[in-house]
Parts: C-alpha cells; structure tokens; sequence
C-alpha cells in the first residue's frame, strides 16, 4: 500500500506540469495518493519505516494535489481576465 501511496503521489507531481489534462490529473492523483497514504499510514502495527513512507506520500499528494488545482485557478483567472478585456 505504501509504494502504491508513493507512485500515486510522484505521479501526481509528475502530471501538474503536462499540458491540458496534467492539471486535471494531478488532482485525481493527488487525492489518491493522500488516501492510500493515510489507509498506510493508519494501520495498526504497521512498521516505522512503512509509516514514515505513508507520510511522505500524503506530504507530495498534496503538493501535487496543489499544484494542479494551482494550475485550474490560473486557468480560471486568465479565462476571467479575457472575458473582461473583450466585454
């Protein structure tokens, strides 16, 4: 469940600077890997080490997840900025 919090997350950071769908990716991964993160994270018993790797992941799933909603604000904004300017 780790390594697959951890891909999720990289990956989520991975897709927040690809064009058109990276935005929109990034945040389904981020969300993913923040879940699968905290499910590591919060079984009991479960190593230090694998902890800590859970933590990590929720940690970059949520830059990621920023990231791409970042990326969704500038887009609005620019669309709204536009509109203003041809209105």
């Amino acid at each position: 469940m780790v390594r697959l919090a951890l891909a999720l997350a990289f990956a989520a950071m991975l897709t927040a600077g690809l064009p058109w769908p990276g935005l929109f990716l990034a945040i389904g991964l981020g969300v993913s890997a923040i879940g699968c993160g905290w499910l590591a994270y919060s079984r009991p018993g479960a190593a230090g080490g694998a902890r800590i790797g859970a933590a990590a992941a929720i940690t970059v799933g949520t830059i990621g997840f920023l990231l791409g909603t970042a990326r969704v604000v500038m887009v609005l904004a620019a669309i709204s900025r536009i509109d203003h300017m041809l209105g």
